[in-house]
């Protein structure tokens, strides 16, 4: 009988400003993870056609350089896996358009995969972490997650914009360089903040509201300055404890409402270690810990899509070529996780 943890993906991520191909082999192996990011001039964002083009440009180097790093050919590949949503829609349509072509050129099959649920399968393969409550936290989502009868159900979230969006474009008010990325520019002129400045703080049950805060400090923060009332890193430091705290708040609900200990961050923003270090105090008050990693596996990546896919593949999932379209909105608990059992982690023993 073959040994399905010998299985083999390709996987394609482009849902925002980043275009990643992994190879990845199903007992959590990363054979290769490239990836190029798409970078705009200070106090700009990313437009979605430009964005796309970016992803064109860039697509065909990334497959050559994972093959070549991982050392296989295209006929070691089993499935070929990619972002169906949820993202922005041009970006999306390189991915699904690049692994219909491949898959009729290569003859294999395809998988569609949830972006937020990749971000939490690769979470718990890196970490080790078993069944956690999940904070998922990146530019365009904000969700506290737990698994519960074969879904990721979603306990709380942002009612308007995304932590990692409100961040984003606070950092262009203060013109700051979006390489490597706005936040973790952020993250480091926080590290410099003396002075803290109250902010609205909206915690609506188990959601959370991000759009006032933004606009009360976008509104204040030339005027502060201005007056020397303050400096661009007491706003940065004021502004992330307050967005983390009340991510903290929120996750802190959902733990106690599912009864778990441990808490997985995952997403672009899961790599800031204040957020980290605010959530492993909250974790260690309540005897449990908290499962994070760097930027290599918290920011978007092939990887982490071809892992996702190739689970679901090796349960049986595959995507019909004329169904392997894709979505800019795509809910983390409309995935039926039929990896995640008894079987699966039974499987999952021998990862490592």
């Amino acid at each position: 009988m073959e040994d399905k943890r010998t299985l083999i993906a390709l996987g394609f991520e482009g849902s925002a400003n980043k275009i990643g191909v992994g190879v990845v082999m199903l007992d959590g192996t990363i054979l290769s993870n490239p990836r190029h990011t798409y970078i705009t001039p200070p106090g700009q964002g990313f437009l979605p056609r430009e964005t796309a083009q970016h992803h064109l440009q860039h697509v065909l180097p990334l497959i050559k350089s994972a093959l070549e790093s991982a050392k296989i050919t295209p006929d070691a590949v089993d499935c070929l896996c990619y972002t169906k949503g949820p993202g922005m829609g041009a970006p999306l349509q390189v991915s699904a358009v690049v692994v219909r072509i491949l898959s009729q050129l290569w003859n294999k099959p395809i998988v569609a995969v949830n972006h937020c649920v990749a971000h939490i399968e690769m979470g718990r393969i890196v970490t080790r972490a078993d069944d956690p409550v999940v904070l998922y936290v990146s530019g365009g989502n904000t969700q506290v997650i737990a698994y519960s009868e074969g879904r990721y159900r979603i306990f709380g979230e942002t009612i308007d914009i995304a932590v990692g969006n409100c961040l984003d474009r606070f950092a262009r008010v203060l013109k700051l360089s979006n390489d490597p990325s706005p936040g973790y520019n952020i993250e480091q002129l926080a590290k410099k903040g003396e002075k803290f400045i109250d902010l609205p703080y909206v915690v609506k049950g188990m959601d959370v509201s991000f759009s006032g805060i933004l606009s009360y400090i976008e509104s204040t923060a030339e005027e502060k300055l201005k007056d020397n009332e303050c400096t661009p890193a007491d706003l940065c430091y004021s502004l992330q404890e307050t967005l983390f705290a009340m991510l903290v708040e929120i996750t802190e609900r959902a733990m106690a409402h599912c009864d778990k200990k441990d808490v997985l961050i995952v997403g672009g923003v899961g790599c800031n270690e204040r957020l980290q270090e605010m959530m492993r105090i909250m974790c260690s008050e309540r005897g449990g810990k908290l499962f994070a990693t760097d930027e290599r596996y918290c920011v978007d990546n092939g990887a982490m899509i071809a892992y996702t896919g190739l689970l679901a593949y090796a349960y049986g999932t595959s995507t019909p070529l004329e169904e392997s379209t894709f979505t800019q909105r795509f809910r983390t608990d409309e995935v039926l996780a039929n990896w995640r059992g008894k079987e699966s982690s039974k499987a999952n023993s021998h990862m490592p």
